[in-house]
C-alpha cells in the first residue's frame, strides 16, 4: 500500500484497486482510520482529536491531489506523493 504523505507522526496511504467511494487510510500511534475525501471517518478511529483535525486540515489543502491519486490508484498507476502539513 503506497504511502502518499507523512506528517506529525500521521501516515497516509492509498491502496490500489480500492472500492468506491474515494478514500485513504491513516495511521497514528498504532491506531488506524479510513477517511473519505470530505474528511469523514468511515472506519476506525485515530484516538486523537488533534490527529483527526490535522488530517482534515490536510484534506482541505490537498483535495484535488487526493482525487488525482484516487484516479491513478483505480487505474493501477503510480501514485504521487502529496506534501505534508508544515
Amino acid at each position: 500500500m503506497p504511502e502518499i504523505s507523512r506528517f506529525f507522526g500521521i501516515i497516509i496511504r492509498m491502496y490500489f484497486d480500492e472500492h468506491n467511494p474515494p478514500h485513504f487510510h491513516t495511521e497514528f500511534g498504532g491506531n488506524k482510520a479510513v477517511f473519505d475525501l470530505l474528511g469523514n471517518i468511515t472506519k476506525g478511529d485515530l484516538k486523537s482529536k488533534t490527529a483527526v483535525k490535522l488530517v482534515r486540515e490536510w484534506i482541505d489543502l490537498h483535495t484535488k491531489e487526493l482525487e488525482e491519486d484516487w484516479d491513478l490508484s483505480r487505474n493501477g498507476k503510480t501514485l504521487k506523493e502529496i506534501a505534508p502539513l508544515d
